[in-house]
């Protein structure tokens, strides 16, 4: 059985392959019992925000990983959120993601090497 931290860094790692734009990964497990792990990337456009959530969605489904439980966003895409349960990923637009600060909002969270 993979563990889930695979598939964090799989999501990472897609999301990096189709942006310049910093991704990080978040340890939020111990703050939050929903989840353990936020991916947040983003884009310049909506078009390459939509590519970069696809592209992430592929490449974990291809490697045998879950489908997401559910998807917000994709059509708008400011802000889209794949919710695999035991992480969750954000691919914002640059602006929203600029908006959000969810990595100022979560500073006190430790920031997880993943490449």
């Amino acid at each position: 059985m993979t563990d889930t931290f695979t598939w964090v860094r799989t999501a990472a790692r897609a999301a990096a392959a189709k942006t310049e734009e910093p991704t990080v990964v978040l340890d939020v497990g111990e703050v939050l019992a929903i989840t353990g792990w936020f991916v947040v990337t983003g884009g310049r456009n909506t078009r390459q925000v939509r590519s970069i959530a696809e592209e992430i969605e592929e490449c974990i489904t291809t490697e045998g990983g879950p489908k997401p439980l559910r998807i917000e966003g994709l059509d708008a895409a400011q802000w889209v959120l794949l919710d695999y349960g035991d992480f969750i990923v954000h691919v914002f637009l640059d602006e929203t993601r600029a908006f959000y600060d969810l990595e100022r909002l979560w500073r006190d969270v430790p920031t997880v090497e993943w490449s």
